[in-house]
């Protein structure tokens, strides 16, 4: 399943203030993370009703659970939330019952599980990469 494409430009004094709302660990006074910019959904393609989801980058673990913000649009107008949630319980074993990888979505998303989730952009950034790697190795760099 390919990865839904709405972005949106994140309203930065809402996540700051969702931020310092999270709990810091007993006698821990943590940093503001730094924040992009624009945020890309993290979901797989999904429904028209169903809202975009980002997770934020936080310092401070508050009970196990990540902060999202999501986000609609609706009649020409974007509409932000902000929610800690538990992350999704879901391991996928491939080879190894030991190994496995977890999804990093939060508990209850909609639609596929973020191992089933691809993204055509990253898969060309990456491939753009090692073939950077590869003419630099080869001595075909500049």
């Amino acid at each position: 399943m390919l990865q839904c494409t709405a972005f949106t430009e994140l309203p930065e004094m809402g996540a700051r203030v969702a931020l310092m709302g999270l709990e810091d660990e007993p006698g821990e006074a943590t940093e503001a993370p730094e924040l992009d910019e624009f945020l890309l959904c993290e979901l797989g393609e999904h429904e028209e009703g169903v809202e975009h989801a980002a997770q934020l980058p936080s310092v401070s673990v508050s009970g196990g659970r990540d902060l999202w913000m999501f986000w609609s649009e609706a009649g020409g107008r974007r509409k932000f939330r902000f929610t800690e949630l538990f992350p999704c319980p879901a391991v996928i074993h491939r080879l190894s019952v030991k190994d496995g990888d977890a999804c990093v979505l939060y508990d209850r998303h909609p639609a596929a599980h973020s191992w089933d989730v691809t993204d055509p952009l990253a898969d060309l950034m990456a491939e753009r990469i090692r073939e950077d790697v590869r003419r630099d190795r080869d001595g075909g760099g500049a």
